[in-house]
């Protein structure tokens, strides 16, 4: 499993645009729904976090799709500060990130199978 972490800050006037094409990647994901991949992105103003989660060390499905490909083209333009991708390892976790891809009630039950980033609003 590979655990990646990238930040980067853009350009003020284009975090708006930066937002948007991010999220037309989470409407891919939810209308393809790959596996093995989980993805979390956060804004703070204009800076951005990335958390991808991929099961296999070859990668994960987010490079091969096309809204990905629209975000990524453009990237460095629009950034103050260029991505900086990392590796990240989880310290701890409450209530954030869905165990194993499941979600569940308050009591424990699961309410059955879904992608990590529908377990939360739609960024």
């Amino acid at each position: 499993m590979t655990r990646t972490l990238i930040r980067y800050r853009t350009k003020p006037d284009m975090a708006d645009r930066n937002a948007e094409l991010i999220a037309a990647v989470f409407e891919e994901l939810k209308a393809v729904q790959p596996e093995g991949v989980r993805y979390l992105s956060l804004r703070l103003d204009d800076t951005f976090v990335h958390f991808v989660e991929a099961e296999t060390d070859s990668g994960s499905a987010l490079p091969g799709l096309a809204a990905f490909k629209a975000f990524q083209s453009g990237i460095r333009e629009r950034c103050i500060e260029p991505p900086q991708p990392g590796g990240a390892t989880i310290v701890g976790n409450y209530r954030m990130l869905a165990a194993a891809g499941y979600i569940a009630h308050r009591d424990g039950t699961a309410l059955g199978h879904q992608l990590t980033h529908e377990f939360a609003a739609h960024p």
